[in-house]
Parts: structure tokens; C-alpha cells; sequence
């Protein structure tokens, strides 16, 4: 990281700690909470998709086991709900190996199939045991973790800030450049001794790990918790949230999702066309730059390789 990147990265730190003493309404709070999540799922899905080149089309899988598992022990066992942050990432990162073991030894498009099915089935049996799941009305009555919108949003800020930093780490270590080598070749890092499938095993339990944790904040800041959150909608946003932010870059799909999020908000005054404008924006950045537009844009800005 040049001196150019650090300083840049500080500023955007400093502007978005600084909101709350400008911004008043519990409203705006709320949606960059959310916008903080999104993030900490994209950068949790180019994780591992972005470095290994396995794309999973299943994310909200991981991310409704994180919340159901919150719920379940807050909205049904009646425990604080702190206590959901470590056992809903501890969950999604267990369902990761039962899932990633077999389905990552298969080839070409159908390791992000199975993943789909994952978590569509996931989602149907919410609705089949609904006496435990709440069915469509999903389990409601949750504890915030925090009482105030501007604590949640420094919480929310903090772990999305932490999270990012954390696989930024790990992706610039020799493990990060052992699965950005199994995305480039990897037959020919399987050939140079390198134990590809437990490095993407252990790439896809770190990224369900962290998607869980954004799926506990989703569903105590929701104060519920509904099917929706294994929907295949959901994992399709969070995949072209980070194809627009730069896949592959980490940083790229964190700024992107926050962007993305907060879009449909800035364009609410366009009222029926709101849809329309923002679906337009998508296929334009989508069709007239593929590589995304955040991380370029940044590597542009602060002269990073």
C-alpha cells in the first residue's frame, strides 16, 4: 500500500465515521447500516469467488444460516443477542465444510449449481417445518443489538470495516496468492503439490464465516428474519454488486455494494421509474465496463499497480 492509498483509505474512513454528526435522521442511519452489510457480503463472496475463480451463485445460503441462528437463539431460546455473532458465523462456517467438501471437487459450472440448489432448498425447508421456522411470516420479535441507529451504524461500519481489512490481509499473504494461482491455473498448481481442494475449502468456510456475521447484524437490525434471506435474489444482487465494484479486489465489491445499496435510495424521488433507472445503470456499467468501475477508478486515483 503506497502513501496514496493509505491517505485515501483514511479519508473515506474519517467521511463515513463522520456522518452521524451531520446526518440526524434514524432513517439515512439505517439504510448505510445496511449498506455496511451488503458490503461485508460481497467482499465475503470475491473472497473466495474473486480469488479462486469458483463462482457460488448459493451466498445467501451462508447468510440465512447466520441469521436463522440468530433468531432461533434470540427469538425462540430467549438469549441476548450478542450471543448470535459468534454461533451464526460458527454455523455458516460449519454448513460451508458440509457443503464446500463434496461440491468443490466437481468441475466447470456445477459447483455454483449446487450452491444454487443449496440454498434454494435451504429456503424450501423454511417454509416445510414452518412450525420451528415461522414459515413465510419467518420468526419475528428480535432484540437490536444496540438501542441507538448511530450505535448499530458505528457497529455495523466497524465490523464491515474490520471484516474487509481482514481478507484484504489474508488475500495479499501467500495464501491469498496460492488461490489467485488455482484461479489462473489449477491443474498447474495441483501439479506444483498444491492441495487445491482444501485451499478452496478453506477459502469458501472463511467467506461463509463472514457472510454469517452479516447475516446475525441483517436480521437484529431487521428485528426479524424471513425465507427471503436464502432467496436466489439475493445472491444474484450480491454477485453483480461485486462484478460492478471490481471482482477480484476486495475492496472494489465492499465499496460497490455500499453504492449499490444506497442507489435505489438516492433515486426514490424518480418515483415509478426508480426501477428502470437503476437497471439501466446496471447494464451500462455491466456492458460498457466489465472489470467494474470502483477498483479501476481507485488504482487510477491513487496510482496503485
Amino acid at each position: 500500500m503506497n502513501a496514496r492509498q493509505a491517505s485515501g483509505g483514511i479519508v473515506v474512513l474519517a467521511a463515513l465515521a463522520a456522518l452521524p454528526l451531520f446526518i440526524r435522521s434514524d432513517y439515512l442511519l439505517g439504510i448505510l447500516s445496511v449498506c455496511f452489510i451488503y458490503g461485508i457480503w460481497a467482499t465475503s463472496w470475491d473472497f473466495m469467488s474473486g480469488l479462486t475463480g469458483r463462482e457460488n451463485f448459493g451466498h445467501a445460503l451462508f447468510i440465512g444460516a447466520g441469521a436463522y441462528t440468530a433468531a432461533f437463539l434470540n427469538g425462540k431460546l430467549g438469549f441476548a443477542p450478542w450471543w448470535g455473532l459468534p454461533a451464526g458465523a460458527a454455523m455458516a462456517g460449519g454448513l460451508s465444510l458440509v457443503i464446500g467438501i463434496p461440491t468443490l471437487r466437481l468441475r466447470g459450472p456445477y459447483f455454483a449449481l449446487a450452491m444454487l440448489a443449496a440454498a434454494t432448498i435451504m429456503q424450501r425447508l423454511t417454509l416445510i417445518f414452518w412450525q420451528y421456522s415461522g414459515g413465510e411470516e419467518g420468526i419475528p420479535g428480535l432484540d437490536p443489538l444496540l438501542e441507538s441507529k448511530a450505535a448499530v451504524y458505528y457497529l455495523c461500519l466497524g465490523v464491515f470495516v474490520a471484516i474487509t481489512f481482514l481478507l484484504l490481509w489474508l488475500a495479499g499473504s501467500h495464501w491469498g496468492l496460492i488461490l489467485r494461482s488455482i484461479r489462473g491455473d489449477e491443474a498447474a498448481a495441483q501439479a506444483a503439490g498444491i492441495n487445491v481442494t482444501f485451499h478452496k475449502i478453506a477459502a469458501l468456510v472463511v467467506s461463509a464465516f463472514c457472510a454469517g456475521i452479516g447475516g446475525v447484524l441483517y436480521a437484529h437490525y431487521q428485528e426479524a428474519v424471513t425465507p427471503d434471506v436464502f432467496s436466489v435474489a439475493l445472491s444474484i444482487s450480491i454477485i453483480i454488486m461485486v462484478y460492478v465494484g471490481g471482482i477480484g479486489s476486495l475492496y472494489g465489491p465492499a465499496a460497490g455494494a455500499v453504492v449499490l445499496a444506497l442507489l435505489p435510495e438516492l433515486l426514490r424521488g424518480l418515483g415509478q421509474y426508480r426501477l428502470w433507472v437503476y437497471s439501466l445503470v446496471l447494464i451500462f456499467i455491466l456492458f460498457f465496463a466489465p472489470g467494474g468501475v470502483i477498483a479501476p477508478l481507485w488504482r487510477r486515483v491513487t496510482g496503485a499497480s
